[in-house]
């Protein structure tokens, strides 16, 4: 598996890797970028680190992430949790994102805004539903801005669709997170009590990981809160609620019935250090550019990696031998043949030969397969079926033995000899390669660049071990999969993953569920024991939701009495992704068929990052349709991962992860550098997560806020390339508030000497001014409309931002301060009462409408400047709802009658004429305090005459 290019090994395709085993789960990596060659990711990697070390700290990136403190203005006024934000406190004279954000979530919740029984009280209710999950974060975590970018994107859908009228349901949910779970637990145990978790019984511990999941696990809910998300709170789901745990056991005993699930022997990623097998998306790939020297859990000094050893093996009744190299020589006592390729002309003559094992005098096959690569190395591949997944493949192909040297806690097993028996494995390392040198078989040992398959939750080295596992059955189910996209049933959103979910269904491997947990699903089968059974050898199972249920099971299935049976339940849990993939219906009640699986069952929409598309997005495919009958989901909406602003991935393990709640709050340096501290990061990682940091936050992260963190999430184009997302953008966001906030200012300035404002239907602009206002809202709403239908939300805010600052206060605002704006009593320009009031009008319900068409958004600002803005509304409006998220979206067909293409087209040349003019001052050097330009532009004297002539025109 992690023996990589240019290691002695067979060079197996995925198809053909699928064809010799079925039961090896090694499940391609999801990034694309994991085909490139390891030198030029190594490459990459590392210039991107220099880049960091190197670079200036006052660079012209550096310039726009200045910021000044600004002050911190808090809501003043005393409000009981759940009650209505006043909102008649005189206006701030600038934005404040703690004033502004106070109050207004506790109200929605109490309200019950967020539940889709609210869908019955709406005038503008239509009959359609739009129902999702929100990708479950683990119980454990706390949520970066990958997590912030899912929130901002599916909350916008929902808060759209909600005010369309639909019946939504968006449904909170936390998962588990069997292994990181226990490993905290673990570790707080053993720094509270000195106590590991074998010196507590199974029960023992589970009390003490729900006692701290009790205490922790609301953390997760609070952060989501601050995001805004209008989730239905009261539906929540953990995946190990008795509910769920129900579903959980369901389907294990369904699939196991229709024998998709199964247990057999395969290799699997283990990891020594947490003892049990962990799925692919827990391993992280280290890239080695060559010898390393690396800290591994368990281990005094420091070990060694990324070297290639070379050593020959003596052929038997042959004065020869043949040389084989690896990057791990300690497995060589697990080796039980060496291939070659039939054509190779150096091993002819060796075909059918053997040779001969110097530490355990076993015979070894040489055996030939046209899989092997003659032009690397030497030609010949050491085969070691019990800890190399390819290998494990070539022996299921050729009938060879598998013998196990390394055991589950990392130390050398019996088989290798008393010399190694109970070493470790990476000391029996360097035992083994003095032994070679002893018996003079050793040829050489270099420098090797490589991938090490690194245990994300231990950072342990992963040991591909031999182990009797469960497994599902995913060829037919993975077929009906990719026939859903193909048939249209299923859509897949941006659609050039269509190809590769095509790619990767097609050469799916089978699916390892067994984890060597106690904190997790138990795992519902239990080994049976007959009476009189004279074959210990062979495994009898049987599964039940019960053991009084698995035992009746099996007396019907064996013709004896149930007493006679001995039962010992699987210790194992499942893999959590097989929970997860669960979710779409588990969360709505099934197996039971309950009011909401029948109503809101399949969900809407799946919206996910695109690095989920195999190890959940797929497994919900392929359950949910083999368990249900039918597809989770219609539609699957990817978005792109967020990066730093190196284009590095954002991970813990490098150290670059922005915590979402210090943007919103802000966040000094040195608390910034104190996270990196914290964590658990190499010399050289941290020092270029900290140089990285001081570069960027200088001074730290200034407040932002949540709408502005929303609203540049949203700005970015989630269905393209990866985002490389920057705090500056946030903070050019957090100015795009305060420019609402000064718009309103100004409105209900204007508004608030006795101007009467007529309703939306009513009002028939007849200045140009007017009717070019009133027909740019028409063409801003319709942009929205069609953005929205498409999920290009980028689309829609980039329309918002450019008609509020550009449209409405560049240019609409600036035209109507002298109608609107009074000086000693009187308006500035002359204007009779109609103009004023249709002038007014126009202006409240531009305001008006552009909060409601950002409020999916920004909802706590768009919140406080609509009720605000009440007071004013016509007449007409008096029966509007009390928030307005549950307002009516805008829709084009309500200002169909002030769409005026003429005027918008015709005032494209008056923008042009202000901005040439405006450039032409820039250039000239004219100010108001300077009204005559420093010098004559040569070009004005060359031409004079034309100028002259130009003038008289």
């Amino acid at each position: 598996m992690w023996r990589v290019s240019g290691v002695q090994r067979l060079r197996l395709t995925r198809r053909q890797a699928a064809r010799l085993c079925s039961s090896n789960p090694a499940e391609p990596s999801s990034s694309s970028s994991s085909s490139r060659p390891h030198a030029e990711k190594q490459r990459r990697r590392r210039a991107r680190e220099e880049a960091i070390l190197s670079g200036p700290h006052n660079g012209a990136a550096d310039k726009a992430v200045k910021w000044s403190e600004k002050q911190r203005v808090l809501y003043p006024a005393q409000t009981p949790p759940g009650t209505k934000k006043d909102t008649t406190l005189p206006f701030l004279p600038s934005y404040s994102p703690d004033y502004v954000e106070s109050s207004w979530y506790e109200w929605w919740e109490e309200e019950g805004f967020f539940s889709p029984q609210q869908h019955e009280q709406l005038p503008h209710a239509v009959d359609q539903t739009f129902s999702l999950c929100i990708p479950p974060p683990n119980v454990t975590g706390t949520l970066h801005l990958g997590h912030a970018m899912t929130v901002a994107v599916e909350d916008a859908l929902v808060r759209w669709r909600r005010m369309q009228g639909y019946r939504v349901l968006w449904v909170p949910g936390c998962d588990h997170a069997g292994i990181a779970t226990q490993t905290v637990v673990e570790r707080r145990l053993l720094m509270e009590t000195g106590k590991r978790r074998k010196d507590f019984t199974r029960e023992e511990f589970l009390q003490e990981v729900w006692k701290w999941k009790n205490n922790k696990g609301a953390e997760i809910y609070q952060q989501l809160r601050k995001l805004g998300a209008s989730l239905d709170w009261t539906r929540t789901c953990f995946t190990m609620d008795p509910g769920f745990n129900r579903a959980v056991n369901e389907a294990f005993i369904r699939l196991c019935d229709s024998g998709l699930i199964y247990r057999s022997e395969g290799l699997v990623n283990w990891s020594c250090a947490l003892e049990s097998a962990i799925s692919d998306i827990e391993v992280d790939s280290q890239e080695l550019s060559g010898q390393t020297m690396l800290s591994v859990p368990g281990y005094d000094s420091q070990v060694e990696f990324g070297t290639m050893i070379t050593f020959a093996y003596p052929i038997e009744g042959h004065d020869s031998e043949m040389a084989v190299s690896t990057t791990r020589p300690e497995t060589m006592l697990g080796d039980v043949a060496v291939v070659v390729h039939p054509d190779d002309p150096r091993y002819q003559a060796l075909h059918g030969k053997q040779c001969r094992h110097p530490f355990t005098s076993r015979l070894l096959p040489i055996i030939t397969d046209p899989l092997v690569d003659m032009e690397v190395g030497t030609g010949a591949v050491k085969v070691t079926p019990a800890h190399d997944h390819t290998d494990f493949q070539l022996s299921q192909r050729h009938s060879l033995p598998r013998i196990t040297v390394i055991g589950g806690d990392g130390r050398m097993t019996p088989s290798c000899g008393q010399w190694l028996e109970g070493v470790k494995r990476f000391e029996a390392r360097q035992l083994v390669v003095d032994a070679l040198v002893e018996k003079r078989l050793f040829r050489g040992k270099k420098s090797h660049a490589m991938t090490l398959p690194v245990c994300s939750r231990s950072g342990d080295i992963i040991e591909p071990l031999l182990k009797k596992q469960w497994f599902v059955r995913c060829g037919e189910m993975a077929k009906k999969a990719v026939q859903a996209v193909e048939d249209g049933q299923l859509q897949i959103i941006p659609h050039f993953y269509t190809k590769t979910w095509k790619n990767w269904l097609s050469n799916l491997s089978d699916w390892c569920i067994s984890r060597q947990l106690w904190w997790g699903h138990q795992i519902p089968a239990y080994q049976l024991e007959l009476p009189n059974s004279t074959n210990s050898l062979e495994e009898q199972w049987v599964w039940g939701h019960s053991e009084d249920e698995a035992r009746q099971r099996a007396a019907v299935k064996y013709g004896v009495k149930p007493e006679s049976l001995t039962l010992t339940r699987d210790p194992d849990v499942l893999d959590t992704w097989f929970s997860s993939a669960l979710f779409p219906f588990a969360m709505l009640g099934w197996p039971a068929q309950t009011t909401d699986l029948q109503q809101f069952y399949p969900n809407s929409i799946l919206e996910t990052g695109s690095d989920l598309i195999f190890f959940w997005v797929a497994r919900m495919v392929m359950l949910g349709t083999e368990l249900t009958g039918r597809l989770p989901f219609k539609q699957v909406l990817f978005h792109s991962l967020v990066r730093d602003k190196y284009g590095r991935k954002m991970s813990k393990s490098l150290g670059n992860v922005i915590d979402p709640l210090d943007v919103i709050h802000g966040v000094s340096l040195e608390r910034l550098q104190e996270k990196v501290m914290e964590g658990n990061l190499d010399s050289r990682e941290r020092l270029v997560a900290m140089e990285a940091q001081r570069k960027d936050f200088p001074k730290g992260i200034p407040q932002c806020g949540t709408d502005a963190l929303r609203f540049a999430l949203c700005l970015q184009k989630i269905q393209g390339e990866d985002i490389c997302l920057s705090i500056s953008e946030v903070l050019s966001c957090r100015h795009f508030c305060n420019k609402m906030w000064q718009t309103l200012r100004f409105t209900l300035g204007v508004l608030g000497d006795n101007t009467t404002v007529e309703s939306l239907e009513k009002i028939s602009p007849v200045s140009s001014m007017d009717r070019w206002m009133c027909s740019r809202l028409y063409s801003t709403v319709l942009q929205c409309e069609q953005a929205f239908e498409a999920y290009e939300l980028h689309a829609v805010t980039s329309a918002l931002y450019f008609f509020w600052v550009h449209n409405l206060c560049d240019v609409y605002m600036e035209y109507v301060k002298p109608v609107l704006v009074k000086q000693d009593g009187r308006a500035v320009a002359h204007a009779d009462a109609q103009s004023r009031c249709v002038a007014a009008s126009v202006l409240y319900h531009c305001v008006s409408v552009s909060l409601a068409l950002l409020a999916p958004f920004m909802p706590f600002i768009t919140e406080e400047l609509w009720q605000r803005l009440q007071a004013f509304r016509p007449p007409a409006a008096a029966a509007a709802h009390t928030s307005l998220c549950l307002q009516s979206y805008p829709c084009s067909l309500q200002l169909a009658h002030w769409h005026f293409p003429e005027e918008e087209r015709d005032f494209l040349l008056i923008q042009e004429v202000i901005r040439v003019a405006r450039s032409l001052r820039a250039q000239c050097g004219l100010t108001k305090e300077k009204p005559c330009g420093r010098s004559v532009h040569p070009a004005r004297l060359r031409f004079s005459n034309a100028s002259a002539l130009l003038l008289r025109l």
